[in-house]
């Protein structure tokens, strides 16, 4: 396959047929009147980043706990190389940029501290009570938890975002009713009980892309993350033949390259690859189902924004190697540990004493709820900590908090 560079959309204020209309949104939820200067998406967008939510994201973890070095990725930095890829993808394909740009900087809103081990932690201390997603808990952010505005509740965002959102990894129903993944989280149920996103098609190509970005970003600079710890070496990168030749292309171009650079151009190579080929990927299958609108999109019953077979086996094997030699290692799994300890620990005490959540909105009106909701406040408040201050409020509760370094 090759790229299609006439079909590219530099240059271009054409959008392609298939692209989200921001001007015929379906709307939101609560109706507001529109905007002089700003489309829909772009008013979603700008919502998104002025959140708290948004904020919190740079004192999240992304892989490495934050004391462990200022130059690391945090949730926050890493939201805003996705929104760059996302956005870059969409300019190609003349998708709406915003659109794509926003549901990539909202995907993460929900991740609890501590990366997927506050996560996993925070999970199996839900499961009496339905469990711990951090997409549903995104949903939760934007539509109840955020309380900014005079009218409502969350940000008010247009159905195509929170579609976006919730459905960026494709369908959550299969064509008889049934989870894709699962059973679908109770969150996700009860608001398309009110506002139905139509969990059995796919969201728009914005949103797909926006999710092949999340990989494309992490794939990318966790390994650059990894080098900068000393967990990986070039030596290792050579496991991954993909890897093993753009080193090679960079030694033969740069022979005398000091590491830093040498690691950049690495990198820089590995995001042009993979954005290509997901172009690629995009212009042969959109030429096969022939789309002419967002709708044919949500309703081709495939997903078109991925990778080549080959691309796609070659970020298998970037996440093995990401797997045995980062997430898996020794020193990581000891911080991993006491990190899920200090998540487990304050749910206890919280659950146990609700009036300990001081700042907590809705703290002077737990004690009247049945234990199924108040889990559910429990996990809010702990799923929007930040690390810092889920360690600050573990060293005021107990007389041992596990050290992260």
């Amino acid at each position: 396959m090759t790229i299609d560079k006439n079909a590219l959309g530099f240059g271009s204020s054409e959008p392609a047929i298939y692209a989200a209309d921001p001007w015929t949104s379906r709307g939101r939820l609560f109706p507001e009147t529109g905007s002089a200067t700003r489309s829909e998406f772009q008013r979603d967008r700008d919502r998104i980043v002025h959140t708290t939510a948004f904020r919190r994201l740079k004192h999240k973890t992304q892989v490495f706990i934050g004391p462990d070095g200022d130059h690391y990725r945090t949730r926050l930095t890493h939201t805003i190389e996705v929104a760059q890829v996302a956005r870059a993808l969409a300019r190609a394909l003349r998708i709406d940029e915003d659109l794509a740009e926003g549901v990539a900087l909202v995907h993460d809103f929900g991740h609890t501290p501590f990366g997927h081990t506050g996560e996993d932690a925070l999970d199996e201390v839900l499961q009496p009570y339905g469990g711990f997603d951090h997409n549903a808990q995104s949903l939760r952010i934007v539509t109840k938890l955020e309380r900014r505005y005079a009218e409502f509740d969350g940000l008010n965002l247009t159905w195509e975002t929170l579609e976006g959102l919730v459905k960026h990894n494709g369908p959550l129903l299969d064509a008889k009713g049934e989870g894709t993944r699962g059973p679908v989280p109770l969150p996700i149920l009860d608001y398309c009980e009110i506002h139905d996103l139509e969990l059995a098609s796919h969201a728009s190509l914005e949103a797909q892309v926006a999710a092949i970005a999340d990989d494309i970003a992490y794939n990318t600079h966790d390994i650059d993350d990894g080098l900068r710890s000393g967990y990986l070496s070039f030596d290792m990168l050579e496991d991954v033949p993909f890897l093993a030749g753009l080193m090679s292309e960079v030694r033969e171009r740069y022979p005398h390259l000091e590491p830093d650079r040498f690691t950049h151009e690495i990198m820089r190579r590995q995001i042009t690859r993979m954005v290509e080929d997901v172009i690629m990927v995009c212009q042969e299958r959109l030429k096969a189902i022939k789309p002419q609108s967002a709708g044919d999109v949500r309703n081709a019953g495939i997903t078109i924004a991925t990778f080549s077979d080959a691309m796609a086996d070659t970020d298998k094997q970037i996440k093995k190697l990401l797997f045995s030699r980062i997430y898996r290692h020794p020193d990581i799994m000891r911080i991993r540990a006491g990190a899920a300890q200090i998540v487990t620990d304050l749910f206890k005490a919280y659950m146990n004493d609700p009036q300990l959540m001081q700042s907590h909105y809705w703290v002077n009106h737990i004690s009247g709820l049945n234990s199924q909701a108040k889990a559910r406040h429990v996990g809010d408040y702990l799923a929007g900590m930040t690390d810092t201050y889920a360690v600050r409020a573990h060293r005021q509760l107990f007389d041992h908090t596990p050290d992260l370094r």
